[in-house]
């Protein structure tokens, strides 16, 4: 009888069983007779949770405790078999009854039939002895055992690769790619396995051609073949729209492979709009850049908490089609254009916390590109980088109004401010953020970077509040990148709301501004609170100044820039921006080519 080795009992574990695809890669034909009974093991959850298909067909969930000695899950298990017998005896005889109801006395001569009334025999066996029922829980499932229920054998496999979340977009459109959002545990996507199935409609299928059996929808089942594609992602083709898509992907690991799963497109795939204002720009981004560049994306991307509102329909883009404002339909242009830039960072702006995690995440991770989020409000910031290229060392992000409020680095500047008790009101209300991540060079761990994200106070005459936001996100800036980590070059991202005309843009190319400049009384004398800054960098902007990075009905001007550390860095090519002919194709921004109201700024920086 098998016992534990002298090994004290792991703490905080549950199991999960769950049944297995009959055909994996790599099994060995005797296993392929058994069930599967997947064990999940972590040490950080005090339940130990195990699942088995009956012979019935039934699929049984247990809790347990992680301590409790394995004879009494045995127990549990047998008296869960014992009624799954039942159940089945129950309804053979309920079929009896049917058929000599409706056959009359032939059927009587037959008999009643017989009722289990004793448990199956339950054990589990490693390395072909008996695991002796006073061996804990969490130490007695263990990986390569067999679970014994009566005459049916589990072959029992701790912690493989599991997906605990799959997904596809809710809206697919030709020339789009589908990027799946996966949950994966114990396991890595780039040695799990995906094939891409298609819909037949009726009547087209070939023999030998469908994929996995499945149900559809409709009364009649699809068919289904394959694309040719075994990669994350897939990009349908015009060929596809009217069909519906099907995912087959199995986890794995690079050592085996988990339990597969298959999902399908609630939607047929849609057409396109056509070619849209990025298109053009991919033909300059076609490759990831040498790792001596960085290419790098700021991006205000439109909120969906601001785009779906009636306000936003009928007064600031009456000229967008409805459904293209929608979210589902945005997400798609939104993946294309980002994806397609191949960026080695990405800083962006208005970005819905759901958007970030289900739709952003999912399809720049298929792409390389790695993610970390800040709220503000109702919207926040998001910073992505790549991972051959990068590494998270570090974030430093802040609110400005609690930052200038309790952090000794503001103190003469709060000083200042305070002299002016409305102007102070007005700056402390505003609930703006500053992103900071310290990323580390992958390939030359003494090259680190400083990159900055935000998203200014965007009211016309809130010159003033951008003036401080900005006078207290360099000061920031200047203690990560001089203070913690002494030197380090700085990229700073954002929609600054600010045209090259306004004293923001002023302060920070020139270093400094007057105490007399005219944005310190921006929305009037009353608030007026003159002071004169200064900074300690020297920063450009390396995308220059454009005519405009924001295209709307009543207003176009240029709000974004990529400001960079000249001592530092140095722009190898800046992309150009779409043309104006392009941009107005449909009226101004968005638009059915277009996701949002501002234009990507997107250039290759260079380390010097």
């Amino acid at each position: 009888m098998w016992r534990l080795p002298g090994r004290s009992a792991l703490r905080g574990v549950r199991s999960v069983v769950e049944r297995r695809s009959r055909v994996e890669a790599g099994t060995h034909e005797a296993v392929r007779a058994m069930e599967r009974a997947v064990v999940r093991c972590v040490p950080s959850e005090p339940k130990l949770s195990l699942s088995f298909a009956l012979a019935d067909g039934s699929h049984k969930n247990m809790q347990r405790d992680q301590s409790e000695p394995l004879g009494r899950a045995l127990s549990r298990i047998a008296t869960n078999a014992l009624k799954g017998h039942a159940k089945v005896a129950a309804a053979k005889k309920s079929r009896k009854n049917r058929a000599h109801s409706s056959g009359g006395a032939a059927c009587a001569a037959t008999g009643p039939e017989p009722v289990a009334t004793c448990e199956p025999v339950v054990k589990l066996y490693y390395r072909e002895e008996a695991v002796a029922e006073d061996v804990l829980n969490v130490d007695a499932w263990q990986d390569g055992a067999v679970l014994q229920i009566g005459d049916v054998k589990y072959k029992v496999e701790r912690n493989p690769p599991t997906f605990t979340e799959l997904q596809l977009p809710r809206y697919i459109m030709a020339g789009f790619p589908v990027c799946p959002k996966l949950g994966l545990e114990f396991g890595d996507p780039a040695s799990s396995v995906f094939r891409w199935y298609k819909e037949v409609k009726p009547g087209a299928a070939e023999p030998g051609d469908s994929g996995p059996a499945s149900s559809s929808h409709s009364s009649q089942p699809s068919a289904w073949i394959e694309t040719g594609v075994d990669e994350r992602v897939y990009t349908p083709c015009n060929a596809d729209i009217g069909l519906r898509l099907r995912l087959h992907c199995t986890p794995g690991n690079g050592q085996r492979f988990g339990p597969s799963r298959e999902l399908e497109s609630l939607c047929p795939v849609e057409a396109g709009p056509g070619t849209c204002t990025f298109d053009h720009r991919h033909l300059y981004t076609k490759k990831v850049t040498e790792d001596s560049f960085i290419r790098t994306v700021s991006y205000n991307i439109l909120a969906d908490t601001y785009a779906q509102t009636e306000f936003s329909r009928t007064v600031l883009y009456p000229y967008c089609a409805p459904y293209a404002l929608e979210l589902d339909y945005r997400q798609n242009l939104i993946q294309k254009e980002l994806t397609g830039y191949n960026a080695d960072l990405i800083c962006l702006q208005e970005v819905d916390r759901a958007v970030f995690s289900d739709s952003l995440v999912p399809a720049l991770e298929a792409f390389g590109l790695e993610g970390v989020f800040r709220i503000k409000q109702h919207e926040g910031l998001a910073t992505f980088y790549r991972k051959s290229k990068f590494r998270l060392l570090s974030q430093h992000d802040i609110s400005f109004q609690e930052a200038l409020k309790s952090d000794p680095l503001h103190k003469e500047l709060l000083e200042k401010l305070a002299l002016n008790p409305l102007a102070q009101e007005k700056v402390l209300q505003r609930s703006s953020v500053l992103q900071i991540s310290v990323l580390q060079s992958t390939t030359d761990s003494s090259k680190k970077i400083c990159v900055a994200n935000t998203h200014l106070y965007w009211h016309p005459k809130g010159g003033y509040i951008r003036l401080i936001q900005m006078a207290v996100a360099l000061v920031h800036i200047r203690h990560v990148s001089r203070d913690l980590y002494p030197g380090i070059p700085v990229i700073f991202c954002g929609d600054f709301n600010s045209t090259p005309s306004t004293g923001m843009y002023h302060f920070v190319i020139n270093g400094s501004i007057a105490e007399d400049h005219e944005d310190w009384a921006s929305n009037g004398e009353e608030e007026r609170c003159s002071m004169s800054l200064t900074h300690c960098f020297q920063l450009k902007s390396a995308c220059g100044e454009p005519a405009y990075t924001n295209y709307v009905g009543g207003f176009h001007g240029c709000l974004d820039y990529i400001f960079i550390d000249l001592k530092t860095l140095e722009v190898e090519q800046v992309i150009p921006l779409p043309s104006h002919e392009e941009v107005t194709t449909h009226q101004a921004l968005p638009s059915v080519s277009h996701p949002s109201d501002h234009i990507a700024l997107v250039c290759d920086l260079k380390w010097k």
